[in-house]
């Protein structure tokens, strides 16, 4: 190579060397594979196929809302029309008849529940006031106590509370604006058992949700107060395979129907869960007895057996001591001298 070429090949490798430099700064500068592509957690991509499936279902969302008030206005063009003082309305309301009986659910226990059992006797409380609004006989409710864990989880996931009708919710205790001699308390503590309800009485249902940890404390809370308590007729009718402590709704909901039927039977059977196992009392007496006399009967004849047996233990046993003897005598004589 010639000495003039010698600067010209020198700068050429400089330029290439800068050109490889510069070329790798740039790929450092961009982003790995890695950094790119970050996994994706199970959870974030339950949420995102919701969050697409929601975006691709929302025609269809608009079609069946569409729908439904199509449906609506068809089925209201279909009723008889009315009078003009909705005359067909009133009519359906007659039906219903106020009872004077005051329900009251106390609420004073909700330091004794965690979270989790506030948001269960929240959703206790909702149901009883749906059911009330719904109830031919509807009493006069009335929620007492009211504050605390329990106002707050209703003021966070059900605002609308605040427009319930046909209901008196009260921070105060039950005893500060009703008489004591008017009060009684429900509870399955009490040795006091109703035989019906009298209407002119206020009756307390307890507000806890405690899975027995609580045990006799509304009936204990009722005896200081020196408040008159009973329990449902329960025990008189149903046979159940659990303990007979309901829930606030059920007791809620067995009085309702019982003010409708008459019935306690009938309210029981109505209302209460499968879960619980209930079955009438006297089909439970008829299977207990039942039970007896085929245990009776095996009984009889295990002893028969057992008589048997003892009857083939003593022959055997006689059979062996008259075996003995002969051999004892055939001994002695071939002992005796000739």
């Amino acid at each position: 190579m010639s000495s003039e070429m010698l600067p010209a090949f020198s700068e050429t490798c400089n330029v290439e060397r800068q050109q490889n430099l510069s070329e790798d700064g740039e790929e450092n500068q961009k982003p790995g594979l890695s950094e790119r592509f970050q996994p994706i957690s199970k959870r974030q991509m339950k949420k995102l196929m919701k969050q697409k499936q929601w975006e691709e279902q929302r025609e269809l969302r608009k079609q069946k809302r569409k729908e439904k008030r199509k449906r609506k206005q068809l089925e209201r063009q279909c009723q008889p029309e009315s009078n003009s003082d909705g005359s067909d309305r009133k009519r359906i309301r007659r039906d219903v008849v106020h009872s004077p009986l005051r329900l009251i659910i106390d609420c004073s226990f909700d330091s004794l529940m965690v979270l989790k059992d506030i948001k269960k006797l929240h959703k206790q409380i909702q149901r009883c006031y749906a059911e009330n609004r719904r109830a031919l006989h509807p009493v006069q409710f009335y929620l007492t106590s009211h504050g605390g864990q329990l106002k707050k989880n209703m003021d966070e996931n059900d605002k609308g509370w605040v427009n319930w009708k046909d209901i008196h919710i009260k921070p105060e205790h039950y005893s500060e604006f009703i008489q004591k001699e008017d009060l009684i308390y429900l509870t399955s503590d009490s040795p006091n058992v109703l035989k019906e309800l009298d209407e002119s009485k206020a009756y307390v249902i307890g507000g806890l949700v405690d899975h027995n940890h609580h045990k006799g404390l509304t009936y204990k809370q009722a005896s200081d107060h020196g408040i008159d308590h009973a329990q449902l007729p329960l025990g008189n009718f149903v046979k159940m395979n659990s303990r007979k402590v309901l829930a606030v709704n059920h007791v809620f909901e067995i009085i309702l129907e019982y003010l409708e039927t008459r019935d306690w039977q009938e309210a029981f059977f109505t209302i209460l869960p499968q879960r619980k196992g209930a079955v009438p009392t006297d089909q439970a007496c008829e299977s207990c007895s039942h039970d007896k006399k085929f245990a009776r009967v095996e009984g009889g004849l295990n002893s028969d057996s057992s008589e048997e047996e003892n009857r083939h233990e003593l022959d055997s046993t006689h059979e062996e001591e008259k075996q003995d003897k002969e051999n004892s005598t055939e001994s002695t004589v071939n002992s005796v001298p000739h």
